[in-house]
C-alpha cells in the first residue's frame, strides 16, 4: 500500500507572546499515512493533534523538517492546490464550513472555486450529498439543519471536490451523540466503499477503537502507534498522558483484577458482553 500522507522531523512552534518563550507544537514527528487507511489520532487539549492535522493539507507549513501529501512537498508554493486538492479538511465546527444559504449551493462551492465544468459539478454534488446521505435535504436551508446533518453537509461539501483524504479535526467535538454516530458512521462508509482515506482527530476512546489504527500524541511527539486492540488497552499508559481508555476497557480491567478471565481487547459493548458471559 502506497503512502498519501508523510512527515518526516516535522516541528512547529507557535509565535510568543510578548515577552513568553514561543510554544512548541510539534516537535520531530515521522508519521506515515498509507492510502485507503483509516487512522485516530488520539491526543489530550495541547499534545499537538490539530496541529499535526492542519499540515496535513498546507494550513499550516512546517517551521522545521518535511511534509510529503501524495509525494508533494507542502512547503511549495506552486504545489498548494494540488495538494489540497488531494487532502480536504472538516473542522470542529461546520457553521465556519458552511458559506451558502442551500445545502447544494453550499456543496458546489468548492468545485466551482476548482473550475470544475457546470455539468460536472451538478454530478458532483448529487454524489456527494447522496455519499453522506443528505440528498433530500439538497433544497434546505443549513441553518434549519442538526449539527450532525450540518457536519455531514460540510462532508459533502469536501467529497465534491474529490480528494483523496479527508482530515476531520475534532468534527464530533460539538455534536450530540446521534449527530457523532451520524458523522462517525459517514466517514466509515466513504472509507470502505470508496476507498478515501480517513485521518480522524479526536479525544474520543469509542472512536479512535473504530479505526484500523491509533496514533498517540503528547507534547508534539508520537508517543504510540499501533492497532485499536494493542493501543487502547494501555490504561496506564494513557491515563498517564490525560487520556481515558473506552468503558469496556476499564470494565474488562477491573473484572480480571478480581479475579474473571477476560480479554482485555474485547472493546466493542457486543464483544465485551460476549467475553463476561463465557467467563461466568
Amino acid at each position: 500500500m502506497t503512502d498519501i500522507i508523510r512527515t518526516e522531523n516535522l516541528t512547529f512552534a507557535y509565535p510568543a507572546d510578548e515577552g513568553q518563550q514561543p510554544h512548541t507544537a510539534l516537535d520531530g514527528v515521522d508519521l506515515t499515512i498509507e492510502r485507503g487507511s483509516f487512522v485516530a489520532v488520539l491526543g489530550h487539549n495541547g499534545s499537538g493533534k490539530s496541529t499535526l492535522a492542519k499540515h496535513m493539507n498546507a494550513v499550516l507549513l512546517p517551521g522545521g523538517g518535511k511534509v510529503y501529501v501524495d509525494g508533494m512537498d507542502t512547503s511549495n508554493e506552486d504545489l498548494l492546490l494540488e495538494v489540497r486538492s488531494r487532502v480536504g479538511m472538516v473542522f470542529q465546527n461546520p457553521d465556519n464550513q458552511i458559506v451558502a444559504n442551500v445545502v447544494e449551493e453550499d456543496v458546489a462551492f468548492g468545485p466551482e472555486n476548482l473550475g470544475v465544468p457546470t455539468a460536472e459539478i451538478r454530478q458532483r454534488v448529487d454524489s456527494a450529498l447522496k455519499a453522506v446521505g443528505m440528498e433530500a435535504f439538497m433544497l434546505h436551508a443549513p441553518h434549519h439543519l442538526s449539527g450532525g446533518q450540518k457536519q455531514r453537509v460540510a462532508i459533502a461539501g469536501v467529497i465534491a471536490m474529490e480528494p483523496q483524504c479527508i482530515v476531520l479535526d475534532e468534527s464530533t467535538a460539538m455534536l450530540d451523540p446521534l449527530g457523532r454516530r451520524e458523522v462517525l458512521d459517514t466517514v466509515r462508509r466513504l472509507n470502505r466503499e470508496k476507498g478515501i482515506t480517513i485521518v480522524l482527530i479526536t479525544h474520543h476512546m469509542d472512536e479512535a477503537a473504530m479505526a484500523g489504527r491509533v496514533v498517540v500524541m503528547d507534547n508534539g511527539k508520537v508517543v504510540m502507534d499501533g492497532p485499536p486492540r494493542e493501543i487502547l488497552v494501555r490504561m496506564e499508559e494513557l491515563r498517564a498522558i490525560g487520556l481515558d481508555v473506552p468503558h469496556t476497557v476499564e470494565l474488562l480491567h477491573g473484572l480480571r483484577e478480581d479475579g474473571f478471565d477476560v480479554p482485555l481487547d474485547a472493546m466493542s459493548i457486543q464483544e465485551c458482553a460476549a467475553a463476561i458471559c463465557e467467563a461466568l
